[in-house]
């Protein structure tokens, strides 16, 4: 079984319905504009343990929500 996500609008969903975002920070000591680039794509952020995300709910209500998941473990902490 799939992890779930509960919406506040949709209700109970497949993690399948969303996106992950995350606002990309990258550290003004990179001047290269290319490797800034790379670092903004592929250098996200991935903290172990209990973390606040923000997701997009792209199947269904196409609103973003915030939710704590446990990194560690791979589940949501309500």
């Amino acid at each position: 079984m799939s992890l779930q996500i509960t919406c506040p609008h949709c209700g109970t969903r497949p993690i399948e319905e969303f996106t992950y975002g995350e606002i990309p920070h990258v550290p003004e000591t990179l001047t290269d504009l290319d490797a800034r680039d790379v670092d903004r794509a592929f250098m996200l952020a991935n903290p172990e343990g209990e973390t606040t995300e923000a997701w997009f709910h792209v199947y269904g209500c196409r609103r973003w929500l915030k939710l704590k998941r446990d990194t560690k473990l791979d589940r949501i902490v309500e």
